[in-house]
Formats: C-alpha cells, structure tokens, sequence
C-alpha cells in the first residue's frame, strides 16, 4: 500500500532544507527524511548519511525533508505511520515508503541499476555484504561508540569497554583479511555495501580501535575519496549548520 508522506518542510525563504526551491519541479523526485536537528553529540554518526551518499552516487534526483529530532517530530503521529519505530532514514519514492538505511540502499541500487552487479548471484554477495556490516561488524562497534558518547553518564561504560574493544577488533580482524586482495567487498567494484560498511567504520573513527587494520584503513580511505561522498558531506554540514570538523 502506498502512503503519502508528510509535505516538504520549507524554510523561511520557501525553500526545503536541502535548499530545493518550490514545488513544481518536484515531480519523480525521491524525499528522503532526514536529520534538519540533532543533538550535537551524534552529528555526523547519523544514518541518513548512508542514504545520502548513495544518492549522490547514483544521481537520482532527491530532495531532503529536514527533521527535527530534538522537538520530538519523529514521535508525531503523522511520522509514526511512516516509521513506527520513530527513526531516520525514511525514503518516500513517489509514494512508495521505505525504510532500514540497508534496505533503502539496495532499493535505489536496484532502481538506478548501478552499485550493484547485473547477475543475481553477484546482487546476492552485495545483500551478504550489506547484512554483515549491519549485524556482523556494526554490533560492537555502535556499542562502543555508545559507550564513548555517554561518558561518565555510563555507569558501567568503563567496565564494558576493554570486552568491547576485544569485540570490535575481532570482527576488524575478519574484515582485513577479507580484504587483503580485494579494492571492495564483492571484489573491484565499488558497491552500495561499500557504502554501508563505511559508514559503519567511521563511527568508531575517533576510537582508537581502527590502528593496527592497514587494510581496512585503505579501504576506508578509497571510500571516503569518493567525489560523492565529499559532496554528502558538505551538503550536510550545511543542512545542519554544524561545524565541519564535527563531521570529518
């Protein structure tokens, strides 16, 4: 069933909060909800960042709707019958909602056909690769940057850190070898699985786990090259009005 969502937020100039202007040029453009506020601490953690990205890889044609998650929007009862479970990404393709930022990717990969091999077996290694960043190697590594953001608002933080570290670099080990002889996840060509598996990495980038990981360091360095990830990143520090630094 399909569901319209909410209409775009505007600005005081009447302009949506990624600076799309007006209405009439919307027609088969996606809206991607995303963040317009965040608490400070999570800015540039946030997930709308993989969705993001993906399309600027693809150059589909999108605009953002900005929301406000420190007022509570995300608990509107208009939000909640896009998402019940009150999170972003959310991606409303010409009425069609869809959300799970892995989820989303692999929906665009498919509707652009790019980022994403043409053989039903290669498409299968990208969906592998797309569950393990999420469950295999994102598990610990979110925990640990949760530990880190709440600080001392932790109570046993500092007691389950060194496991999580442990954790962490378990599965960072894995990953290595994998990549040993390989540019990406599925071989040479960089896919929307790259982009998940990124964006998972860099929560922890200010962690001190990623040292010791030569491999995985290069890959991230290849990924985050990437002319459209540039661009994510600088629309979105403007969309949000953080400090750059905050994000890199």
């Amino acid at each position: 069933m399909r569901r319209r969502g909410p209409g775009l937020r505007r600005s005081r100039g009447g302009a949506a909060l990624d600076g799309t202007v007006g209405s009439a040029n919307t027609a088969g453009m996606l809206t991607l909800y995303g963040f317009g506020r965040v608490n400070s601490k999570v800015v540039g953690f946030t997930r709308d960042l993989r969705v993001l990205w993906a399309l600027e890889e693809l150059g589909l044609p999108y605009q953002v709707r900005g929301m406000d998650h420190p007022s509570g929007e995300l608990r509107s009862e208009e939000f909640l019958r896009l998402n019940p479970f009150a999170q972003l990404p959310v991606l409303d393709d010409d009425g069609f909602v869809l959300t799970e930022s892995a989820a989303i990717l692999l929906y665009l990969a498919e509707k652009a056909g790019r980022l994403t091999p043409t053989d039903f077996q290669g498409r299968a290694q990208v969906t592998r690769w797309c569950f393990a960043a999420l469950s295999s190697v994102e598990l610990p590594l979110a925990q640990l940057l949760m530990v880190d953001l709440l600080g001392a608002s932790d109570p046993t933080g500092a007691q389950r850190r060194p496991g999580l570290v442990k954790y962490s670099e378990r599965v960072l080990g894995a990953l290595e070898s994998w990549l040993e002889d390989r540019a990406y996840l599925v071989g040479e060509e960089f896919t929307v699985a790259d982009i998940l598996m990124a964006t998972v990495l860099r929560e922890v980038r200010h962690a001190g786990v990623l040292e010791g990981f030569p491999k995985i360091a290069a890959y991230r360095a290849r990924c985050e090259e990437r002319p459209a990830w540039v661009r994510t990143l600088d629309a979105y520090v403007k969309r949000l009005g953080a400090p750059e630094e905050s994000v890199r």
